[in-house]
């Protein structure tokens, strides 16, 4: 098992910790006796006897702390700083006794003197400083609890707003499916009611190509821009059959940009848009062109279209805001990349509408790695 899972654990993580925090005072109780005096034979055994004492006494401390975890403040820090004292007694005691065994010869003068009561209450001298390292580790042991399960709830806030965020780009993601269906089952119909089924029976075979590589993808999962536009051929083989000669294309992918990452089917939904507005109305149809380029560290992406274009460079949104593709477009790179992307509509000359996108350069073999 690797050390970060059984730091993960939370028995394994108190035991690390009860051992370590227990050979740490053990260390520096020795260092303080060799800077005060001399120190006894055998005194590096009477050390770890003593903190293992000391450990074990705070695991009943452990067990009182647990059941009471629910009372409130007060009552809580009446019960610790009495149950520390208690502890810190018979520590002090358990201290006493194992010294003067283990060195009969250090013992004072006076116990010599004392006898049953008194001799009992000479064990527990110095009581009050063993209660201080007692109370410490209660200190200790309540911090890192709270602190554990505020990183609890903080994971717990992270994941529910991963699965919100996720929800939200799935939402977005198949938001296309049914507006892209819509325009070509609404196609297709047309042609079967022109008697054309040949050419609908096409137009059916692409389209489920295109559903097929759409479900088998994952929303979450991003893919390179040579794999986008190959998804976007599939999605253009279907208008190609509406469309014929009258749509235009042309792809302009620097090798550079090929495994570069990018958001599946981010730009089938502008082609789409520029379909609408600048093939279907034109009576010749038109050129549209699929851009991809690295700048430094960015992706650009561009699709343009030699339509009317916008009606004004003022209002850039008064053509968008008929569909969905330019609006989900943006929602979809907000949600994925925030302030990191940006998504600009602007006149392509002599006519038509350029969409460029800018996203963080992301490559596929190191997101792989």
């Amino acid at each position: 098992m690797k050390l970060s899972k059984l730091l993960q654990d939370k028995r394994y993580l108190f035991w690390a910790l009860q051992f370590a925090g227990w050979t740490a005072w053990g260390v520096s109780f020795y260092l303080g006796v060799l800077f005060w005096g001399k120190l006894p034979n055998d005194y590096l055994i009477y050390l770890p006897v003593v903190s293992t004492i000391g450990m074990l006494l705070t695991l009943p401390l452990r067990a009182l702390y647990r059941y009471m975890w629910e009372m409130s403040a007060i009552r809580r820090l009446v019960a610790v700083v009495f149950a520390s004292y208690l502890a810190g007694c018979v520590w002090m005691a358990s201290r006493s006794w194992v010294f003067y065994n283990m060195f009969p010869e250090r013992r004072k003068p006076k116990y010599e003197d004392y006898d049953g009561i008194e001799k009992l209450v000479a064990y527990f001298d110095g009581a009050t400083t063993a209660s201080w390292v007692i109370l410490v580790w209660s200190g200790l042991y309540f911090g890192i609890k709270y602190y554990m399960l505020l990183q609890e709830e903080r994971q717990r806030g992270l994941k529910a707003l991963s699965m919100a965020h996720e929800a939200q780009l799935k939402m977005l993601r198949y938001q296309l499916n049914p507006h892209f269906l819509f325009n070509t089952l609404n196609a297709i119909s047309t042609l079967i009611l022109d008697k054309d089924t040949q050419l609908a029976n096409t137009m059916v075979t692409r389209l489920s190509r295109f559903l097929r590589y759409s479900l088998d993808n994952d929303p979450m999962q991003k893919v390179t821009v040579d794999e986008e536009v190959e998804a976007l051929r599939l999605y253009l083989d279907i208008e190609k059959v509406r469309f014929d000669e009258r749509l235009k294309l042309k792809f302009d992918i620097d090798s550079d940009a090929k495994n570069a990452l990018m958001p599946s089917l981010l730009l089938q939904p502008l082609v789409e848009n520029a379909i609408k507005y600048a093939i279907a109305q034109a009576v010749n149809g038109g050129t549209i062109a699929i851009e991809a380029k690295t700048f430094g560290n960015d992706l650009l992406l561009a699709v343009i279209d030699d339509g009317p274009g916008i009606d004004s460079l003022h209002n850039p949104q008064s053509r968008s805001s008929s569909g969905v593709g330019l609006g989900n477009c943006r929602e979809r790179l907000q949600e994925l990349y925030g302030s990191e992307q940006s998504f600009r509509l602007s006149h392509t000359e002599p006519h038509g509408l350029t969409i460029n996108i800018r996203i963080p350069l992301e490559r596929a073999d190191k997101a792989k790695a």
